[in-house]
C-alpha cells in the first residue's frame, strides 16, 4: 500500500511494516517509546503548553449528531453477512481510525510540555464480562494500523473481547495491576502515583504499562446506550496522554417537517467529544470532525483501505 506523508515523501506498507522511500526516520533524542517529538510547530503552540499545563484546563467540549438511516442499513447488511453483533461502536471506531489516517494531528499527545506524534492508534473502551447486571467490567485497549478496513476492525475487536469474556479469570491484566496498587498504603500510594507521573513526564514509563493503561492512547470511547441517558461530556485525565474522549447514546427519534410538508420520523446518532485543544488548532479539529461525520454517514467507505495514509509533520 502507498503512503504519503505530509513532507511529500512516499512510503510503502508491506506486512504491516512501514518502509520510507527517501527518508529513514529513526528514534531520536527527545522521542518517547510511544511517540515521536514534533519540532516544527509554531511558537504560540509551544508557549500554550506552559500557559495551559494540564489537560483538564485545556479541554474543549462539543456535541454533534448524524442521521443514522444509512448507518442502520449498513449495520443490518453486515449482520446478514455474518458479522454477529456488528454495531454503531464498530462504525465509530472505524470512522475515527480512518480520520486519523488522513488527519494525523488528532493523534498527537502532550507530555512534559512537549507535543508528540503517536506511533500507533490506540483506542480504549469499557467491556463487560457478560451482559448480566452485576458482571465485572474492564478497560480493553485496541491497537490499529491506519489503513485497516471496517471488517478488520470488527475482527480485531471481536477477537479481543471474546478472549476476555471466555477466559475463566475474572480480571484482565489491567485489573490485576490496579488490584496490586490497591494494597499500597495511602502515604506510599501518593508517592507511587507521583513517581509514575514523573516517569511519564520524562517519557521513561515502561511501555508494557502504557499498553495496559487506558490513560495512555489515542481515544477513549464510552457508550451511554445501555444506560438510556444522553451522552455525557467526559473529562480528560491529567495523568497519561489521552487527548480525546467520545461518548454516544442510543438512537434518538425526532419528528421533522420535509419540504413537501410531510412529517417524518428521523433517527439520530448523538455523540459528545472532549478534546485537548493544545494538540492542534480549531480549524484542524473542525476538519477532522467533518471527516468523522462523513464516515458515519457513509460507512461503506470504510470497507476499503484508504488510498494513502498521511504522516504527521516532523
Amino acid at each position: 500500500m502507498t503512503i504519503m506523508n505530509m513532507s511529500g515523501e512516499i512510503e510503502i506498507r508491506q506486512n504491516n511494516i512501514q518502509k520510507t522511500i527517501g527518508s529513514s526516520y529513526r528514534r531520536k533524542i527527545g522521542d518517547r517509546v510511544d511517540g515521536r517529538r514534533i519540532k516544527s510547530l509554531d511558537p504560540m503552540t509551544y508557549v500554550a503548553n506552559f500557559i495551559m499545563p494540564t489537560r483538564a484546563a485545556s479541554q474543549n467540549l462539543f456535541t454533534d449528531s448524524v442521521d443514522i438511516e444509512k448507518m442502520n442499513k449498513f449495520i443490518h447488511e453486515k449482520r446478514k453477512q455474518g458479522f454477529t453483533n456488528f454495531g454503531a461502536m464498530h462504525v465509530l471506531v472505524g470512522a475515527y481510525v480512518r480520520t486519523i489516517s488522513q488527519k494525523p494531528g488528532i493523534n498527537r499527545f502532550i507530555n512534559g510540555y512537549r507535543i508528540y506524534a503517536r506511533n500507533n492508534i490506540e483506542i480504549s473502551m469499557a467491556v463487560k464480562k457478560s451482559m448480566e447486571l452485576n458482571a465485572p467490567e474492564t478497560m480493553i485497549k485496541f491497537i490499529f494500523e491506519p489503513d485497516v478496513t471496517i471488517n478488520e476492525i470488527y475482527e480485531q475487536m471481536t477477537q479481543k473481547i471474546t478472549e476476555f469474556q471466555q477466559t475463566s479469570e475474572e480480571s484482565s491484566a489491567f485489573d490485576k495491576l490496579v488490584s496490586v496498587l490497591g494494597y499500597i498504603p495511602r502515604p506510599l500510594m501518593i508517592c507511587t502515583v507521583k513517581f509514575l507521573k514523573w516517569l511519564d513526564y520524562h517519557g521513561w514509563i515502561p511501555r508494557f504499562l502504557t499498553l495496559l493503561s487506558p490513560f495512555h492512547g489515542s481515544l477513549v470511547i464510552t457508550s451511554m446506550a445501555s444506560l438510556g441517558i444522553n451522552p455525557i461530556h467526559h473529562h480528560l485525565y491529567n495523568f497519561g496522554n489521552v487527548p480525546v474522549f467520545i461518548a454516544f447514546s442510543a438512537t434518538r427519534h425526532q419528528k421533522e417537517l420535509t419540504k413537501n410538508g410531510e412529517i417524518v420520523d428521523k433517527r439520530f446518532f448523538d455523540f459528545t467529544v472532549t478534546t485537548d485543544e493544545r494538540i492542534c488548532d480549531g480549524h484542524y479539529y473542525a476538519c477532522a470532525v467533518k471527516d468523522i461525520k462523513k464516515y458515519l454517514l457513509n460507512p461503506e467507505l470504510l470497507e476499503i483501505p484508504p488510498e494513502k495514509v498521511i504522516e504527521d509533520i516532523r
